[in-house]
């Protein structure tokens, strides 16, 4: 009977310890599987933080408003001039007249324009005292031309540091006639400018051009060079 007993007490204890280690293992692998996520999450999360993008600086600069001048599309530009004219033998005196243009490229346009000036004495009359070569109307000195122009070296023009305004040379030639001496005459001219533009609608001009025709008023016919330097100023329509 004992011995039964006792068969039976070692027979249970057998069946236990097994069911034991198999509760232990099972702890056992549930810590380590928890580690390894634990320590596989780790790098990942560091490599995120130090992924991160960087802060980016915004610049303090202070932003100017710049209004750069226009021409007008219309390419119709109209104005007056005021300036001296040396007439050759007579002198030289004031000389005035207006001007319209039209712009055919930015490069190329037409010009016409009309001037008077008066011619003065020449030497023989002054040293000769009373005689008088021309009368007063005859001194009158009116031309009237029409030029092709050219633009070139095309750029800006700065007044101190914060005012810049488009300016050009430009080139001139043309014919045209002139009245003077009670004679019409067939002129050339040609010469050259500066045009600077201080506003959308105006245009400032610098001139100096030479007017050539033949003449004989002084019993030798020649070629007179007439040279003319003006400042003007003009509107675009």
């Amino acid at each position: 009977m004992e011995t039964g007993i006792r068969v039976l007490l070692l027979t249970a204890a057998l069946a236990v310890l097994p069911g034991c280690a198999t509760v232990r293992g099972w702890f056992h692998h549930g810590n380590k599987s928890s580690g390894t996520a634990t320590e596989a999450a780790g790098p990942t999360a560091a490599a995120g933080e130090d992924t991160a993008p960087p802060r980016v600086i915004e610049p303090q600069v202070e932003r100017r408003q710049i209004k750069v001048p226009k021409i007008k599309s219309s390419n119709v530009e109209l104005g007056v001039f005021y300036g001296a004219l040396s007439i050759e033998d007579f002198g030289t005196n004031p000389d005035y007249g207006v001007t319209a243009a039209y712009h055919i490229t930015e490069d190329f346009f037409f010009q016409g324009e009309a001037g008077r000036s008066r011619g003065g004495r020449t030497s023989f009359e002054t040293l000769s005292g009373n005689i008088q070569l021309l009368t007063e109307a005859e001194r009158r000195f009116t031309y009237y031309d029409l030029s092709l122009g050219y633009n070139f070296l095309p750029g800006e023009a700065f007044i101190g540091r914060g005012i810049a305004m488009t300016s050009a040379f430009y080139l001139l030639g043309g014919f045209g006639a002139t009245d003077f001496a009670g004679d019409t005459k067939f002129t050339v001219n040609f010469g050259g400018g500066y045009r600077i533009v201080p506003a959308d609608w105006l245009a400032l001009h610098v001139t100096v051009q030479d007017h050539v025709f033949q003449t004989s008023l002084l019993g030798v016919t020649k070629l007179t060079n007439n040279i003319e330097a003006r400042m003007g100023a003009t509107v675009f329509f």
